[in-house]
């Protein structure tokens, strides 16, 4: 039997612990995502680490870069099959 992934998987809490550990502020990392380009609102930051909004791979490419992180740091602990 093939496996099924879950849907609708959040990254949130990993979004928020990255943020933090690069020391901004859900503004502050709206506002260097903005200085990229990247049309991005405190608020924005908020819904899409309370799993609320989608996060675009421009913006997951951005943040990957402001956070210092790697892709695999967005998806540390997430289980993608069926529990």
């Amino acid at each position: 039997m093939e496996e099924k992934l879950k849907q609708d998987i959040s990254i949130g809490v990993n979004l928020r612990r990255l943020r933090r550990r690069a020391g901004l502020s859900q503004a502050g990392a709206a506002a260097q995502l903005q200085l990229m380009g990247l049309p991005v609102s405190r608020e924005i930051v908020s819904q899409m680490e309370l799993g609320r909004y989608s996060v675009r791979v421009s913006v997951l490419l951005g943040m990957k870069k402001i956070y210092g992180a790697s892709f695999d740091d967005f998806f540390q602990g997430l289980s993608l099959g069926e529990e």
